[in-house]
């Protein structure tokens, strides 16, 4: 594995990390936007292991179209990729969402538990084809 491909791929297992932690402490808004993170990192480093030297996009979903591309490129992943990139925006800001409630007050327990089940199957199919 190229060393900038552990580097993306160590740190979306940190971010997958604080998301559970978020999780945990009840910080809902910071656990999907975490989770959205871990995502975003794990198919950047799925591509420069495959060669991309700029990656530039954050969203899930066109990074899966890319991904797409490779042999074996996670296009299985388009739906956790596509919800995931909901959460990009509106988790950090309070003018993101419509309505009079901060991200804090929006997100609850069952948004944050989705999107860490999206996020922990994209790393795992990461690292999956990331080992053969």
């Amino acid at each position: 594995m190229r060393r900038i491909t552990e580097r993306w791929l160590k740190q979306a297992e940190a971010d997958l990390s604080a998301a559970m932690d978020s999780l945990e402490d009840g910080h809902y808004e910071w656990c999907c936007f975490q989770a959205q993170q871990s995502a975003e990192k794990a198919l950047k480093a799925f591509l420069y292991e495959h060669g991309y030297t700029s990656v530039i996009t954050h969203s899930l979903k066109e990074l899966i179209r890319e991904c797409s591309k490779i042999e074996g490129g996670l296009s299985s992943l388009s739906t956790e990729a596509r919800k995931l990139d909901m959460f990009y925006i509106p988790t950090r800001y309070p003018n993101g969402l419509g309505g009079d409630l901060a991200p804090v007050e929006f997100y609850e327990e069952e948004d944050a538990r989705e999107c860490l089940s999206y996020a922990e199957s994209i790393l795992k199919e990461v690292k999956k084809y990331l080992k053969s």
